[in-house]
């Protein structure tokens, strides 16, 4: 059983993503999860939950944070995403990344710490779409999703992968106030 931390946007621009991926017909990362922006992958979030606790404690001393979604951009040909814009999420992350310790070598996997690039993915080839579909879905995102919005994180989602590459939500940890 795998795990992962995210944040999730706003109801109203989550449905709005949630639409603009369903335009495009063999598009399955609707599917795997709801949009959100990982900050703590899978390594070292365990089936034991040992960690959970340890992140609770440390979310309740994390401040709330603004976030704002940028202009898509992509990762080669395979991969559409949002970008982000926020000084506080890098932190954030390695604060995450530094309570849970995974190894090394599952940080390199995740491509955590000096690897991070905060992101709300958008489509990508490993879920169907082919590259074409991936250069289209770039295009039109910029007018289909603007105005980009800025919203305050106020707590951060567990995901729990309930079959294989499907994940649902488990847990909303708050951030301090």
């Amino acid at each position: 059983m795998q795990y992962f931390i995210a944040i999730v946007p706003p109801d109203d621009y989550k449905d709005q993503i949630t639409s603009f991926r369903n335009r495009w017909e063999h598009h399955r990362l609707n599917e795997v999860a709801e949009p959100h922006i990982t900050v703590k992958a899978q390594g070292g979030l365990t089936a034991d939950l040992t960690w959970l606790d340890k992140v609770k404690v440390l979310c309740s001393s994390v401040q709330r944070f603004q976030l704002t979604f940028i202009e898509p951009s992509a990762f080669g040909k395979e991969v559409v995403f949002l970008g982000v814009r926020s000084k506080e999420i890098y932190e954030f992350h390695r604060l995450l990344v530094g309570t849970v310790a995974p190894p090394s070598e599952l940080i390199k996997q995740y491509f955590e710490l000096d690897e991070f690039h905060p992101h709300l993915t958008l489509g990508q080839t490993h879920w169907g779409m082919q590259e074409s579909e991936v250069e289209e879905m770039k295009l039109t995102s910029k007018h289909a999703l603007a105005p980009f919005p800025t919203f305050m994180v106020t707590h951060v989602r567990v995901y729990q992968e309930v079959e294989p590459n499907r994940y649902a939500p488990f847990e909303d940890i708050p951030l301090t106030r």
